[in-house]
């Protein structure tokens, strides 16, 4: 390819990526989605996932995907976690832990170099340096980051943290899908589907819409499968 399509390539991704990250990252990451050979999709919100990666096949080259309604300090932190499994796919391939001593490597590399930099604010950025001692499957797993970092999103009417409403009380999350929230049980609140009676664990930081009617009676189950959500 000429210098000067490789020119209009790059400047192609970065007028789509300056709506999503912070002005001084954009250059950098519209250098790797070239350098890396990926194709990066900007998707509606999931509330199971904040990005994934997908290595090649059948004649596709990487993919990785990102929600659309990150603040910009979460979608530049989720895009590196992300191309740092494409990095780990690339030198390791398989078989490997998915965030193992491998992947936490890659990210660690790929993060460094946007830290001590005035990129991010303050407050996130310690609490980036400290979750990269020990990174994690998810930003979401540390509190600390994830409350950081939350102080950027953009409000939304009716949704409150998970921490705010009383025990007992009755929500529902993204998907219309309706709990009753009980006892935290160390970093995580136990959480009850209603129409399942199946038992969840929530982040004290999820985001929640409560419900103003009270449920009528106790929904106890307490030997079934507990699954992180």
């Amino acid at each position: 390819m000429s210098n000067i399509k490789e020119h209009e390539l790059i400047e192609g991704y970065k007028k789509i990526l300056v709506n999503y990250l912070p002005s001084p990252t954009v250059h950098t990451i519209a250098l790797w989605i070239r350098h890396y050979n990926f194709d990066l999709k900007i998707t509606a919100g999931r509330s199971t996932k904040l990005g994934d990666y997908r290595s090649p096949y059948g004649g596709k080259r990487h993919r990785i995907s990102i929600n659309h309604n990150l603040n910009p300090y979460s979608f530049l932190i989720t895009l590196v976690h992300e191309v740092a499994h494409l990095t780990t796919y690339q030198k390791h391939k398989h078989p490997i832990k998915p965030h193992g001593l491998e992947w936490r490597s890659e990210f660690q590399a790929l993060m460094t170099p946007f830290l001590n930099q005035h990129i991010l604010p303050p407050e996130v950025e310690e609490s980036l340096k400290q979750y990269l001692l020990h990174p994690a499957a998810s930003t979401c797993s540390d509190d600390a980051l994830l409350r950081a970092l939350k102080k950027y999103d953009k409000s939304r009417d009716h949704w409150v943290h998970l921490e705010e409403i009383p025990q007992n009380s009755i929500f529902r999350i993204a998907q219309n899908r309706i709990f009753e929230k009980r006892e935290k049980l160390r970093k995580r609140y136990k959480c009850i589907e209603i129409n399942t009676q199946r038992v969840y664990l929530f982040s004290p930081l999820a985001e929640v819409i409560p419900f103003k009617p009270k449920l009528e009676g106790k929904h106890n189950k307490e030997n079934t499968p507990t699954k992180e959500l």
